[in-house]
């Protein structure tokens, strides 16, 4: 098979993207695009016989993208909500899948991808784009080779601004707003925890034991309503402004996520990982290394040193960014989605097992449904499932 027949079921903001980086991939020929919106299907449609490619076929119903005989794979970028549904029916039929990110909306539907998957053994991987991040896989060469030594902490979250587009749910179509509604949850981990999930071999001998999370109150959108939407300042929104969750491993290692959606902030995924021998911190992305010079353990020593990650690219820096070129760099998030889904595509061709595989989504999924448990439960611990037990 020398490219696959692609189908993408969800065309909203990041849909649209994925698909006009597809239709660019020598791997496969977008054969078919679904989404609920009727001018969303319509603009995918024109966008590829815009780039020069035959018109996809387009539907409202993803059923009849999974179940047409021209799609070898697909990609599903819809809502949070609909993603189980969509991954479920998709390997149920035995068509190999890749979803977007988020967090699950019960414990059941991980369980459930779980038992289907391992049913069917229909090809799955969980696309989180930010497991290929120059930095975070060039520390996870580190990590492997021992310079940070004995892994004890890590660090990451989602810290993004989102209020207006939040707050603008409506009018953009957009399921955030939804979800801020009605939900108290960590609703987005997945960005830096699968990255960590790397570093700390979970599932690969290693496994998240409890969960404990913790919610500040709502005020941040509320706020920025004041100025920019004054017919929403007195929304009740059950999201916090910041959510904090504590994870414990089976190594005696603990995880802290952050999620910072709602208030003034710039962007940061917190990503920190802290051994033994040494560190490395996103937020001034610099490498720190243990040392008998006294003056860096000092409170200003180390800010010399700040910023200095990049020096460690050269020898450390993981193969798959050895080759990429400045369009695969443009194609989305400063060449992540290429790598991304050129892994998925690539592990398809030569029938390999997936990179990101069903242990990992149900994993990475299963922090948001908990973390409302624990939410409620006044931060209490609560058992993580062991979702890939003995296998």
């Amino acid at each position: 098979m020398e490219k696959l027949k692609l189908g993408v079921v969800g065309l909203g903001g990041r849909g649209f993207g994925l698909t006009q980086m597809f239709l660019k991939m020598s791997q496969v020929e977008v054969v078919a695009l679904c989404d609920l919106y009727e001018d969303r299907v319509q603009r995918a449609v024109d966008k590829a016989v815009e780039m020069g490619k035959p018109a996809p076929f387009g539907t409202l119903d993803y059923k009849e993208v999974i179940t047409r005989d021209r799609v070898d794979c697909v990609v599903v970028a819809t809502s949070w909500r609909a993603h189980t549904e969509v991954v479920l029916y998709a390997m149920k039929q035995g068509v190999p899948v890749g979803t977007e990110v988020g967090g699950a909306n019960c414990i059941e539907d991980c369980f459930e991808m779980v038992r289907v998957w391992e049913e069917t053994k229909t090809p799955y991987m969980f696309c989180e784009n930010c497991s290929y991040g120059e930095k975070e896989l060039m520390v996870l060469n580190m990590v492997k080779k021992g310079l940070f030594g004995d892994i004890v902490h890590c660090e990451g979250g989602y810290c993004h601004d989102l209020r207006q587009e939040v707050a603008c749910g409506r009018e953009n179509r957009h399921y955030r707003l939804g979800e801020y509604l009605a939900y108290n949850r960590e609703n987005y981990p997945t960005h830096e925890l699968l990255p960590i999930m790397s570093v700390l071999d979970i599932n690969h001998g290693n496994r998240f034991t409890t969960l404990s999370s913790f919610s500040s109150r709502a005020a941040g959108i509320n706020e920025w309503a004041k100025t920019h939407k004054p017919e929403m300042v007195d929304t009740k929104f059950a999201q916090g402004d910041v959510v904090t969750t504590v994870l414990s491993t089976s190594e005696g290692q603990t995880v802290v996520l952050s999620l910072d959606t709602t208030l003034p902030r710039s962007y940061s995924r917190r990503f920190t990982v802290r051994g033994t021998k040494g560190m490395y911190m996103e937020d001034n992305d610099s490498v720190f290394f243990d040392t008998d010079d006294t003056t860096l353990h000092s409170s200003s020593g180390w800010r010399s040193h700040w910023g200095n990650a990049n020096e460690y690219l050269a020898e450390h820096s993981h193969p798959l960014w050895a080759n990429l070129t400045e369009e695969d760099k443009a194609a989305g998030h400063g060449g992540m989605d290429y790598l991304c889904y050129s892994d998925f595509f690539n592990h398809l061709l030569e029938g390999k097992p997936m990179p990101l595989d069903i242990y990992d989504g149900a994993t990475v999924m299963a922090v948001s449904p908990l973390s409302e448990m624990s939410i409620k439960l006044g931060g209490a611990p609560v058992s993580f499932p062991d979702f890939k037990g003995n296998k």
